[in-house]
């Protein structure tokens, strides 16, 4: 018994569009972005209050964001002591767009000059540092 050509080629289509759809959707299986590990610290020199906030998540797009930053950033309130560093760990997948830490003194300025520091480390690498008499930023991103 021989085949028909229609028949062949429709059993060909059949087996490539099943190739197709195996190959799609592992693809899709490997779509999900590499996620990153971020690690924000922040010190100082001397005893100081400070609000710190960072980014502990990636918003779905710039529009959730913009519409409720403090969602997407959290804020810690604390009493920074030299040698005693505030770190948070967070893992992002896109650190470039969204890692950020910011620190702000509270209260009046000290009559002591203080210093306090931030720095951004992604995946283990130093990415940023910033450091002021009032506050700091470090971000990949220019805001």
């Amino acid at each position: 018994m021989t085949k028909s050509p229609k028949t062949g080629a429709a059993g060909c289509v059949l087996v490539a569009c099943a190739l197709c759809t195996t190959v799609t959707s592992t693809a899709h299986a490997d779509d999900r972005a590499p996620r990153h590990r971020v690690t924000y610290t922040v010190t100082t020199d001397r005893p100081i209050d400070v609000g710190i906030y960072y980014r502990d998540v990636d918003p779905p797009s710039w529009a959730d964001y913009s519409h409720d930053p403090y969602r997407f950033s959290p804020r810690d309130d604390v009493v920074l002591e030299p040698g005693a560093p505030w770190i948070h760990e967070a893992t992002l997948a896109a650190p470039d767009q969204w890692a950020m830490v910011t620190v702000t003194a509270a209260g009046p300025p000290s009559p002591a000059p203080v210093t306090v520091r931030c720095q951004l480390a992604v995946d283990g690498v130093d990415v940023d540092h910033g450091e002021g008499p009032r506050g700091a930023l470090c971000s990949m991103r220019h805001w």
